[in-house]
């Protein structure tokens, strides 16, 4: 019996020592672990886009679908909203040449989306008209809200608003916001979406509308101020609850440098902060890019120049990275171009409504710099600018000289929606967590 179980017990020892053995050699030669790939954006292609253009009583609206531009008559009051594919764009621009609209005054019919910003004078300094369109068979709820130099100003009022399907609610901004001198708006939906835009008529005379800006960041370029005489207003808004120290650098057509005196600016939190960067950059087109330690939204003022100025609008806005497009244009329009950092370069091809295009051209932009692009197409036409190296951003600026005074309106250049970015997708619980 003693020698059956040591029999037994010496044969486990051999077995254990021999798995021992076989793990050991598995172990050893196994092959080296690999460290998971980190999901990266991806880059996609729109298959189907949505414009709403905001309501101008007889104008014709100029809607650009890839290599093709129509115009399409604005019958009433009422906003024109156009689907497409991929690459639409639609928008249109009126010219008032007296009265307390005089000016030129452009829009890019905006796309339904989540949320919207936007920078300018306050309701103090203009006649700001907010228009908010559901273009969706749903009804959306918003929260507008308006930020000063003081603070947050609008309180409740704006809270809360249910916009139904296919309405289209226009709100003074007076009835929000009445002291403001300037401001930034948020437009943020908790259900639904909704296309945001806002016509501004300032009381010392001139229009535009007021172009979407870039969502809160740290680092922001505000392109496409033109050269020239006139004022032009850095607005610079800390919408979150923090300080924002924000460093401001000039990239103009000669140079690229801080601004003597604007090296560093605070702005504290939920306040809008007005600097004047006429003599900054001087005279000369230029972008501003900002670095700031919370994220902050920008735009800039721009005032032309005779006895009855007209003003413009211009904002942050992301670099051409997936392009861009702007389908209303006339004479006396033109590309501003900066390349912040490293040279770039981009291909302009304009398409008129009629007849065969011209030929693209390519534009290169040297490091820290910016430059002025004319555009030579005629009659109503449309202008695509296709990425090809660098990192550019820019905007279009059309501008009309008569006896009483400039005519100015500039649009910066957004992203087209024939492409997007798809950010990767993570397990988390915060996914359904209130």
């Amino acid at each position: 019996m003693r020698r059956f179980a040591a029999g037994r017990f010496g044969l486990v020892l051999l077995v254990v020592g021999v798995l021992a053995g076989l793990y050991g050699v598995a172990y050893v030669t196994r092959p080296a672990a690999e460290r998971p790939v980190e999901a990266q954006p991806r880059k996609v292609g729109v298959e189907a886009a949505t414009a709403a253009c905001p309501a101008t009583r007889g104008e014709d609206v100029s809607v650009y679908l890839p290599g093709t531009l129509s115009r399409e008559p604005m019958r009433d009051a009422e906003p024109y909203t156009v689907s497409g594919p991929g690459g639409l764009e639609a928008g249109y621009i009126t010219r008032t040449t007296s009265g307390a609209g005089r000016g030129l005054a452009g829009v890019r019919c905006a796309e339904p989306a989540a949320e919207s910003w936007l920078v300018g004078p306050g309701p103090a300094r203009a006649r700001v008209t907010l228009h908010l369109v559901n273009a969706d068979k749903a009804p959306a709820f918003a929260d507008v809200e308006v930020y000063a130099a003081e603070g947050p100003v609008s309180g409740e009022r704006g809270l809360g608003l249910e916009i139904e399907p296919g309405e289209h609610r226009q709100i003074d901004l007076r009835t929000l916001a009445d002291a403001a001198d300037v401001m930034a708006v948020s437009v943020k939906t908790f259900t639904g979406r909704l296309a945001v835009s806002a016509r501004a008529v300032l009381e010392t005379g001139g229009v535009d509308w007021l172009p979407p800006a870039a969502a809160p960041a740290t680092e922001v370029v505000v392109p496409a101020v033109p050269g020239g005489g006139g004022r032009r207003e850095l607005l610079v808004a800390a919408p979150g609850e923090t300080d924002a120290t924000v460093t401001i650098k000039a990239v103009t057509e000669g140079a690229a440098y801080a601004m003597r005196g604007r090296e560093s600016v605070d702005v504290p939190a939920g306040s809008v902060l007005p600097l004047d960067v006429t003599t900054g950059i001087g005279g000369e087109s230029a972008a501003l890019v900002l670095t700031s330690t919370a994220p902050v939204v920008a735009g800039v003022v721009i005032t032309g120049t005779g006895r009855q100025p007209d003003v413009a609008f211009t904002a942050g806005t992301p670099s051409l990275d997936l392009g861009s497009a702007v389908a209303a244009n006339g004479a006396g329009s033109r590309l501003v171009l900066t390349a912040p950092g490293a040279a770039g370069k981009v291909r302009v091809q304009v398409v008129p409504e009629s007849g065969e295009p011209p030929a693209p051209i390519d534009v290169a932009v040297p490091a820290d710099r910016t430059r002025n692009v004319r555009l030579k197409g005629e009659g109503a036409y449309a202008v695509v600018v296709t990425p090809v190296s660098g990192r550019v951003y820019g905007g279009r600026v059309m501008e009309e000289r008569l006896r009483s005074g400039l005519l100015i309106t500039a649009q910066p250049l957004a992203p087209a929606r024939l492409w997007t970015v798809l950010r990767p997708l993570t397990d988390t619980p915060r996914a359904v967590l209130p």
